[in-house]
């Protein structure tokens, strides 16, 4: 973190004191408790973050802090700061207030509701009022006031707005402005560094002729953000994009499942999809991939002088309803692969992205997604593909429908070494990431070990609470 959380910071959620927490979409801090809600609704709803055991980049953090400390909050809670709240009997949760159902029925009112959200006068025209708010976004991004920002796209903006008089998105004036904090927001609600203006060119091209040099490097970061983050699940460390380096590709370490001709046809069948195909199943991957990180710093720093129960743990992606039922089913099934064929599938993604950006696409075929996990999971179970009951789904939807410290069993069961010229993983460094990752499963394994003697100790008392009632 850029500074310590001061000690006045409470939970946006439930006013509890030290929040640890921050919903970077939503610009608020929030506390263990209320987290635990906040990851159950999704990455579409919210994107968490822990504070301290997660690595930010400086002003992704500074953005989420401006945000808090201006009382972005008060966006969706705008209804219950009427007085006439109090009369309906409508209130915030409080800190003693139950997880479930108390503060987890308020968080879903207030965030995938939206039910506390200042909403605009009815128009015969949604798309007209959507038009309107994106060209005050537009306007708005070239000053400082990110609360201003946030209010707009919370009532429909859209980040990608392209405005047909000027020629340009929100992320261009933003970038030619050297707003590096608008950027961030921007960027979380969706808006492409890569995108092009009428002239042709990029914010990041903007960014660079107005000497915008960190906002013009952290917008390559963000370019590249997907592939990064499944970069650094695998092997502990990201591209140097300074010096041109946008791929890291690690190896498994047995390379015989490379020369399969399972893990050929897994490959094959991935490169032929339609580029819109292929990003469709990269970002699931990717919230795969938080959703695992985030569940093991999550493991990692909880009191487990208490109970760790079910209710704590996200177990698979939570349903989007913007994505198909097939594509949610997909999703969802992520999380039965195991670290070996994950990683695999990590590793591919990663290699075709890079082949893509480098030349054109093989011709689509929609029917091979549906093929792709069954092969990567048969290559490792020995199964045939012909099975009539395929362990795995598919991951992606129909053809016309968006870390830093886990310490998972996943990091110590691949090879670090890359044998591509985009950046080698030396055996240091593959030795202190594992070293790393192994304390921390250690303290987790013990952390649960405590958790099963108390589970243990509450059974012996119940027992003899019974046994006394008996008597």
């Amino acid at each position: 973190m850029s500074k310590r959380l001061r000690s006045s910071e409470v939970c946006a959620d439930c006013s509890g004191p030290d929040p640890s927490w921050a919903s970077v979409n939503r610009g608020t801090f929030i506390c263990d408790e209320c987290c635990s809600v906040h990851r159950s609704l999704g990455r579409h709803i919210s994107q968490v973050r822990h504070l301290k055991h997660t690595p930010w980049p400086p002003t992704l953090l500074q953005m989420v802090e401006t945000l808090y400390n201006n009382g972005a909050n008060s966006i969706w809670e705008h209804c219950l700061l009427d007085p006439a709240s109090l009369i309906s009997g409508r209130r915030k949760a409080n800190p003693q207030d139950k997880v479930h159902p108390n503060k987890a029925e308020f968080i879903r009112a207030k965030y995938q509701m939206l039910a506390f959200v200042h909403r605009l006068p009815c128009r015969d025209d949604d798309s007209v009022t959507a038009k309107d708010l994106s060209k005050q976004l537009h306007s708005s991004v070239r000053t400082g006031n990110l609360e201003t920002c946030l209010r707009l796209l919370s009532l429909g903006a859209q980040a990608n707005f392209f405005h047909p008089e000027k020629g340009n998105t929100p992320l261009h004036v933003a970038s030619k402005a050297g707003q590096i904090l608008q950027a961030e927001l921007l960027a979380v609600y969706g808006a492409d560094p890569g995108t092009q203006d009428a002239s042709g060119k990029t914010p990041v091209d903007y960014a660079r002729q107005g000497g915008h040099h960190e906002l013009a490097e952290r917008l390559v970061e963000i370019q590249y953000e997907l592939t990064d983050r499944l970069a650094f699940y695998l092997c502990g460390r990201k591209p140097d994009h300074k010096n041109g380096q946008h791929f890291i590709i690690p190896q498994m370490a047995d390379s015989s499942l490379d020369l399969s001709e399972l893990a050929k046809a897994a490959k094959k069948k991935l490169q032929s999809l339609s580029n819109h195909l292929f990003e469709e199943l990269a970002m699931d991957v990717y919230d795969e991939v938080d959703r695992r990180e985030t569940d093991a710093v999550w493991l990692a720093t909880q009191n487990h002088s208490t109970l760790v129960t079910e209710t704590t743990v996200v177990p698979f992606l939570p349903v989007n309803p913007e994505y198909s039922s097939t594509r949610n089913q997909g999703r969802q099934k992520l999380a039965r692969f195991n670290a070996h064929e994950f990683a695999t599938l990590v590793i591919d993604i990663l290699s075709d992205a890079k082949r893509r950006q480098q030349g054109s696409p093989l011709s689509s075929s929609k029917d091979n997604v549906e093929l792709i996990l069954k092969t990567i999971s048969n290559q490792h179970s020995g199964e045939s593909q012909d099975n009539d009951q395929p362990d795995y789904d598919s991951v992606a939807s129909d053809e016309d429908t968006d870390l830093e410290a886990a310490a998972s069993k996943a990091h110590r069961q691949k090879s670090l070494d890359s044998d591509l010229s985009d950046g080698p993983v030396t055996v240091q460094e593959f030795m202190e990431v594992k070293n790393a990752l192994v304390a921390s499963e250690a303290k987790i394994q013990q952390l649960m070990k405590v958790n099963n003697n108390l589970s243990d100790e509450l059974r012996i008392m119940q027992k003899k609470l019974l046994g006394k009632d008996a008597n």
